[in-house]
């Protein structure tokens, strides 16, 4: 295996700390054949991650090429009128209608980077579906969150959530931290020297496996069968 797909290099780093001071379009359109050619190794590493975690559950991603946000910003909607995201972030899809979360990663200096799963903008459907399975009991999704394995990787549950429990729902439910959730995600965030290392594309594969379980249980309980 080429070593420069065992982890992030450190030229593809050095792209974006110096695309953070000088995000602009003239400077970007200067250097954008260095930014292809960084992004073709981080499509490099991208590809074999997604190639190891076929192995481990059914993706339709094709490729790491496929997998890779766009470096543009969509500034429309921002107060922040720079044109170029300072990282390089993509996912995995999964494969069928039965499989539900997702996985996402981004690579970013400075200790930004992340890999994370889970459920970022339920609809109103299926946020009603998680929190009156939650509301029914909570015990199943507790169990989750407290393997062993997920615990190690993420510690807990985040997301934006609500400061009380939505209406509909019972103040003193046993669920009520967890459904005043919005959002259902597992985070996990790396250091720099973790993302650079030669190890990291193990600890990517090991962190994106331990979500595996969480996505098994979102999926049970949103599964409608037709």
């Amino acid at each position: 295996m080429d070593t420069a797909t065992l982890h992030i290099q450190s030229s593809s780093f050095d792209f974006l700390q110096k695309l953070n001071k000088n995000n602009n379009r003239e400077w970007f359109n200067e250097h954008k054949e260095v930014y292809q050619r960084e992004l073709l190794k981080v499509e490099s590493f991208v590809d074999t991650l997604l190639d190891r975690m076929k192995a481990y559950d059914a993706i339709d991603t094709p490729s790491g090429k496929k997998a890779m946000m766009r470096i543009y910003r969509d500034i429309r909607f921002s107060a922040d009128k720079t044109p170029y995201k300072t990282n390089w972030s993509g996912g995995f899809h999964r494969l069928g209608k039965q499989r539900r979360g997702g996985y996402y990663f981004s690579f970013e200096p400075g200790g930004e980077s992340m890999i994370a799963g889970g459920f970022w903008g339920p609809n109103p459907a299926d946020l009603k579906i998680i929190r009156n399975d939650i509301a029914f009991d909570d015990k199943p999704l507790r169990k989750v969150l407290g393997m062993p394995g997920i615990v190690a990787e993420f510690k807990t549950l985040t997301g934006e959530a609500l400061k009380t429990v939505p209406r509909g729902y019972e103040v003193n439910d046993p669920g009520a931290d967890l459904l005043r959730y919005k959002q259902f995600i597992l985070e996990r965030r790396f250091t720099d020297k973790e993302v650079l290392a030669d190890g990291f594309l193990d600890k990517a594969v090991a962190t994106m496996r331990a979500l595996r379980p969480f996505f098994d249980h979102m999926s049970e309980v949103l599964y409608q069968p037709e």
